[in-house]
């Protein structure tokens, strides 16, 4: 408030004020003034964030791809040529039990079964298969038509029954073989495609050689009757009666079919028996083994298939016989 002063008789005011005394801070070092701006200017931003994370995983992709590139690389100049060698192994031993002229092995082997159901006069035979060819049987059966007589025939070695079954699977068998002997062992593959395609060759004739003797071909009745070799029965059997031998599997079996007229509808009867073969059971395993081990070779291949651009250098002139 306004005071008067006591020396000259004039007014004069004082300041007066509530305000408490402002403080003052002591200054920050200079390098942490430093420290803070350089701080500032240097913090990253979310994108910033973001490039060394996509610089490191093109990076790590590209380091994938070659590494799969060098795998690519071995697969075709060493692998390869070593599942051949071992897929040979096991096809020539294949071959080597076959029971006809394959690939060096022994030639025609002679066997004997005797293939029956209960009660045996239903059907019975007796027979010797020589290689693909059964040579001799002695045929017993009595069908529902005439329950009380016994029918026989024979195979002589005039006339011999021929399984084509056992020759077509052979046929595949070779044929398999000689794809892996067109690749000579100092070729270099150098894309995915070529070994797709002699890998398939050979996937495909095991394959046909195995559906041969697993999966027989089925004929109509009427064809049976009038088929060659029926001529070969001693004595020939009345023309509503057919016999058929054939590979099914592991087993040789023998059917017997009588046609018979009932009010106007033609029906057969029919009966079967079969007898086991060791050297079948031996051959679809080593088959199956074949199969499998070109499919993981396939499946192996398929994957460096997906990268378009893997090859090993500059396509060259191919070795193979297409």
């Amino acid at each position: 408030m306004p005071q008067r002063s006591s020396t000259n008789g004039n007014w004069s005011f004082s300041p007066y004020t509530r305000r408490k005394h402002q403080r003052h801070l002591a200054p920050l070092p200079e390098a942490i003034v430093i420290s803070a701006v350089q701080q500032k200017h240097t913090t990253p931003t979310d994108d910033d964030e973001g490039v060394p994370k996509v610089r490191t995983t093109m990076e790590a992709e590209k380091q994938e791809e070659f590494n799969l590139q060098k795998e690519f690389e071995w697969v075709l100049r060493e692998e390869v040529h070593q599942l051949l060698k071992k897929l040979k192994f096991i096809l020539i031993e294949c071959a080597h039990r076959f029971p006809v002229p394959l690939y060096e092995n022994e030639g025609k082997k002679t066997e004997k079964f005797i293939l029956s159901v209960q009660p045996p006069d239903q059907l019975k035979a007796i027979l010797t298969l020589t290689g693909d060819t059964i040579t001799q049987a002695d045929i017993s059966f009595k069908l529902s038509k005439s329950p009380h007589q016994i029918q026989r025939t024979s195979i002589t070695q005039d006339s011999p029954w021929k399984l084509q079954q056992v020759q077509d699977a052979a046929n595949h068998l070779q044929q398999a073989i000689n794809h892996i002997d067109d690749v000579d062992e100092s070729y270099h593959f150098k894309t995915s495609d070529e070994v797709m395609h002699v890998v398939g060759n050979i996937l495909e004739a095991l394959q046909r050689g195995r559906l041969s003797l697993v999966i027989p071909k089925k004929k109509p009745i009427d064809e049976l009757i009038k088929g060659r070799n029926m001529k070969s029965l001693t004595p020939n059997l009345s023309e509503d009666l057919a016999v058929s031998f054939y590979l099914q599997s592991h087993k040789l079996i023998i059917a017997v079919y009588q046609l018979t007229n009932i009010h106007g509808t033609m029906r057969f009867d029919s009966c079967q028996a079969e007898a086991s073969i060791n050297w079948l059971n031996e051959v679809l395993f080593m088959l199956s083994a074949g199969l499998q081990l070109c499919q993981q070779l396939k499946d192996k291949i398929s994957v460096f298939s997906l990268y378009k651009d893997f090859k090993v250098g500059s396509r060259a002139s191919s070795a193979l016989s297409y």
